[in-house]
């Protein structure tokens, strides 16, 4: 016991290494994680006090417990049978898939990123780009959501910065929980948006057990009571209408109501005057594809570019972005039990009735609808006529027609989209698929509705044609 025993040194060096490890993972790490964890109790506990909706301990439970709750639910163990039997693999194999499912789906949240730098970004982000404006009863509609349901956002799909402008407006009631394309699936994004409590939706290849671990996944968020944001269109609008609403995702939720869960929804219209991927939305229009190509090095390039510009005070905003939320709509609100349709149609009646007119959408519209031109004076007293209409809601700051439409046409003359001679503004002939794009966001305010895949007038129709 007492003997010299020679080793070499690389030896040695490997055995205190596992030492170090071993003592690590038994005594250390667990204490310095219970320490931290403990802190972390304490801060969301402080941060509760100052939300109108407490975050959910069903956001905060561990991912990996999560995913193992997921896969042993018993509809699930059902649906790995039958895809096992279907399939004709071993019921290991059916099991192994629907566990790389369940990691897909599920995030990891963290209330520190989440609310120390996600809420935060989105504020930052979200006025450097654009004027943002809110709806008059954006305030009095979160506070009057009652405490003990499980909210829904119901909001229609124009950029991607609808995700920042939400988060970003919501702040102060809950974190929010989204469903996210595969797009959001590419690092360095991916690890972000789990922890900011998104979840992952493929697209493509959505086989019955693929459905199956999604809807259990959403009927356990929402009976946990997790403040949820859906996109009924499925997707970016193409042509700047709403598309018909899919009916997934308000599927499941409904579901877990069902069942004995609360649910009130909360229809939310979102406009821009300038949608940053709207050149590549109308060509994917004109293809007949989803396809956009749009690379994530790209969108930093863009980003790292307007941050340059804003540090050396030269960068000007985008125009306004409008959020308005509409009031709560319990779900025993429609007939029971549930018409799907009923209520898809319904929550997108009341987007329609909510959405924002800015400055771009409005001019747009008057542009394409003059052969001749048109004087600054005479779209003053146009929009004049058009925010005085009944339909369009109040947003603040309040909108001023002379001052819409002095950004208005400094905006779309930067981009070359109208040109002005003999003192009238005229639209460029080349630009009428994007100024088309814009109008018909609000067509709906000023004719009878248009469906999905034509647009409202004459001119306005041009994307439609093509």
């Amino acid at each position: 016991m007492t003997q010299t025993v020679q080793l070499p040194l690389w030896l040695f060096v490997l055995i205190l290494l596992f030492a170090a490890v071993t003592a690590l993972s038994h005594f250390l790490i667990p204490s310095v994680r219970w320490f931290f964890r403990r802190r972390l109790e304490r801060a969301v506990d402080r941060l509760n006090k100052r939300l109108t909706r407490p975050i959910e301990p069903f956001k905060l439970a561990r991912r990996s417990d999560m995913i193992q709750r997921l896969i042993y639910d018993p509809e699930v163990s059902q649906a790995i049978l039958e895809h096992a039997r279907k399939e004709g693999v071993p019921e290991s194999v059916a099991f192994e898939t629907a566990k790389r499912y369940a990691r897909e789906i599920v995030p990891s949240f963290s209330a520190f990123t989440y609310f120390s730098f996600g809420t935060r970004a989105a504020r930052w982000l979200a006025n450097l780009l654009y004027d943002v404006r809110t709806g008059a009863d954006n305030e009095k509609v979160l506070k009057a959501i009652p405490s003990d349901a499980t909210v829904v956002f119901i909001m229609n799909h124009r950029s991607n910065m609808d995700y920042v402008l939400v988060t970003y407006l919501a702040a102060q009631a809950s974190a929010l929980s989204y469903a996210v394309g595969e797009w959001a699936r590419i690092w360095p994004l991916s690890r972000l948006f789990k922890s900011m409590g998104a979840f992952f939706i493929r697209r493509k290849s959505r086989g019955a057990l693929y459905r199956k671990v999604l809807a259990r996944y959403v009927y356990m968020a929402t009976k946990g009571g997790v403040t949820q944001a859906i996109f009924p269109e499925g997707g970016l609008s193409l042509n700047g209408l709403l598309m018909p609403p899919k009916m997934g995702l308000v599927s499941y939720v409904i579901e877990a109501a069902q069942s004995g869960c609360k649910v009130v929804f909360v229809p939310v219209a979102i406009n821009y005057d300038r949608v940053l991927e709207d050149r590549v939305l109308i060509a994917a229009y004109e293809r007949g594809d989803r396809r956009f190509g749009a690379r994530v090095s790209v969108l930093l390039q863009f980003i790292a570019q307007k941050i340059w510009l804003a540090v050396r005070r030269k960068f000007v905003r985008f125009g306004a972005a409008a959020v308005v939320f509409g009031p709560h709509i319990p779900l025993e609100t429609y007939s029971l039990p549930t018409d799907l349709k009923e209520v898809a149609d319904d929550l997108v009646m009341r987007i329609r009735a909510l959405m924002p007119a800015l400055a771009v959408p409005l001019l747009a519209r008057h542009l394409l609808e003059s052969d001749e031109g048109l004087s600054e004076d005479t779209l003053v007293v146009r929009l004049t006529n058009d925010l005085a209409r009944a339909q369009l809601p109040d947003l603040e700051p309040a909108l001023d027609p002379a001052a819409m439409v002095a950004t208005g046409l400094g905006l779309l003359k930067k981009r070359g989209m109208v040109g002005q001679s003999t003192g009238h503004w005229r639209a460029v002939a080349a630009e009428q698929k994007t100024l088309s794009f814009y109008a018909n966001s609000i067509s709906h305010h000023f004719s009878p509705e248009p469906t999905s895949d034509a647009a409202p007038a004459k001119k306005i129709s041009a994307i439609a044609r093509s």
